[in-house]
């Protein structure tokens, strides 16, 4: 990729601001936080050819699975935070601690990860989880455990298919290795809230 100027970079990063700015709604992401679109964004501009501040580490698609598994990580999280105050049902509400717990210490080994790459993440979950979120905090008793469950086995087979293709296909060595070893963990989260759902039937 073609070194861009410093001026390109910073009008793009200004254009990303006032576009996460403008498109900030009521209930949705805090507008200083940066979402996987913009992530995504500030990663193509980065040149390749070149490591340190200018310079990014990895394929694109190396960087769009950062980027990605971030977003879900983050969701994760804070879909989990709220399940484990609202679940009724004693399973899904350890499920939701498990959650919080495996996926913030995912999220931190893949910042570090990233931050030694230069890769920029998003640092709140994207519109269609913070969507998610709200639709679920609108729900309550058997009605929020059911909607809960049924988001999990959804997210989850989504995730373990990004992992497994990064697993295989990163370029990287530290995000292939990063891939491999989360993704035992996210099969097992797979396994749990299916028991789970076909106990819910």
């Amino acid at each position: 990729m073609k070194r861009l100027s410093l001026i390109a970079m910073m009008a793009l990063a200004a254009l990303s601001f006032q576009a996460c700015n403008g498109g900030a709604k009521s209930g949705a992401v805090d507008s200083s936080a940066i979402v996987k679109d913009t992530a995504d964004s500030a990663n193509k501009v980065k040149d390749t050819t070149t490591t340190g501040k200018t310079g990014i580490a990895v394929t694109a698609d190396d960087a769009k699975f950062a980027t990605e598994a971030a977003n879900a990580g983050l969701a994760e999280v804070a879909v989990g935070q709220l399940a484990s105050e609202k679940a009724t049902n004693a399973k899904v509400k350890d499920f939701a601690k498990m959650m919080v717990t495996d996926h913030t210490k995912a999220n931190d080994e893949l910042m570090a990860i990233a931050k030694n790459k230069n890769i920029t993440l998003p640092s709140a979950p994207d519109e269609d989880h913070q969507k998610m979120k709200a639709d679920l905090a609108a729900k309550s008793g058997s009605d929020f455990d059911k909607a809960y469950v049924d988001a999990m086995v959804k997210g989850h087979k989504k995730v373990e298919s990004l992992f497994e293709d990064a697993s295989k296909n990163c370029k990287d060595a530290d995000l292939k290795a990063f891939a491999a070893k989360t993704l035992p963990t996210i099969q097992h989260h797979l396994a749990e809230i299916e028991a789970i759902q076909k106990g819910m039937k």
